[in-house]
């Protein structure tokens, strides 16, 4: 039987989408009508056809069903939680690696007051959530233990705890301790896969949580990944996730999708994933997307690459952004605010 995918694109924004909204040409996403969309793609695992919304009740029977109980997921209004509003989008979160050997600012940050300072700069400068994490997840890394990584952090965490805090970890204890001192969102990069207990945590204390997806673990990832679509496959991998927690007494909806950008992918799946990442709000949940100076800007760029990556990471965050996309991780906060208050001021007409 043909599993049909449906994709919301050709986005307006700003006065023009309300406008459209208001006359019944284009839909809202997320109910917000600053934001809307007038066409859909239909894929399958063979094919893709892009059409207007008017033209769906022209589709079969069955087709036209599945397409109009997507797109009532699409447009329904998203739920704000962990002090975020998600109709106020992009949302940044900003990046603070405690730790000796992460991948572009290792070390840089792991002293206490120069954490501590860093994540109030990130907070003024815009950022609506600070990642916190005590252990690299970058391409190559090795596991560190629960006693050292929370070494790294605790300090920090205890004087942040009345800002909004997320907690970068894949470990269950390190989830519980977080929790206790206020940490108003889990982001693990494993999907909650790595450490068994970590369902346990989620479940009990009901708290927000990032779900990514990887593929295999850090030391690995990066090994002659591959898929049969990139885009379906982690679509697939999304939606088993969530009917296992369901399962798993995981009921609230206080989650957030990552597709995971760099982690067990190549830069074509990269590419492909960014170019298509509206396809994800189908699944009806918020999504972010970790681009900050992410290897596949360097590949890109060539002789033009640098350290900070700020031009590709602002341009990739910037098309996301016209794909609807509610939160973008980085570490250079100031310079993407910036760069996103020009555009839209710019698409104000």
């Amino acid at each position: 039987m043909t599993r049909y995918y449906t994709r919301v694109c050709n986005f307006y924004y700003g006065k023009k989408s309300v406008n459209l909204v208001n006359s019944k040409i284009s839909l809202p996403l997320n109910g917000n009508k600053f934001i809307s969309f007038d066409e859909i793609e239909i894929i399958t695992r063979n094919s893709k056809k892009k059409i207007k919304i008017n033209k769906i009740k022209y589709l079969p029977i069955d087709i036209k069903k599945k397409i109009n109980k997507d797109i009532k997921i699409i447009s329904s209004k998203k739920k704000n939680f962990s002090n975020l509003n998600f109709k106020k989008i992009p949302m940044i979160m900003g990046v603070l690696n405690l730790t000796p050997d992460s991948f572009s600012d290792g070390g840089k940050f792991n002293s206490f007051n120069k954490g501590i300072n860093h994540a109030k700069k990130l907070l003024k400068e815009g950022a609506n959530i600070i990642d916190i994490g005590g252990e690299s997840t970058r391409p190559g890394s090795k596991t560190v233990n629960s006693i050292e990584e929370w070494s790294r952090i605790k300090k920090t965490l205890k004087k942040l705890k009345n800002l909004n805090i997320s907690l970068d970890t894949r470990k269950a204890d390190i989830m519980e301790k977080g929790i206790h001192l206020g940490v108003n969102l889990i982001n693990d990069v494993s999907g909650l896969s790595f450490d068994e207990r970590s369902l346990k945590i989620i479940k009990k204390y009901k708290t927000p949580f990032v779900l990514q997806h990887s593929r295999g673990t850090p030391d690995i990832m990066q090994k002659s990944p591959k898929y049969k679509n990139v885009v379906l496959d982690i679509y697939d991998f999304f939606e088993e996730k969530i009917k296992f927690l369901r399962k798993n007494g995981i009921l609230h909806n206080k989650i957030i999708l990552d597709p995971g950008i760099g982690f067990g992918k190549n830069l074509k799946h990269n590419l492909k994933l960014l170019q298509n990442i509206s396809i994800f709000h189908t699944l009806g949940f918020p999504i972010m997307l970790g681009i900050s100076r992410k290897r596949f800007i360097g590949d890109i760029a060539n002789e033009n690459d640098d350290k900070k990556r700020i031009g590709g990471t602002l341009s990739s965050g910037i098309f996301s952004l016209l794909q609807g996309i509610q939160i973008i991780r980085v570490h250079d906060v100031n310079e993407i605010v910036q760069g996103i208050k020009v555009f839209k001021k710019l698409l104000d007409n």
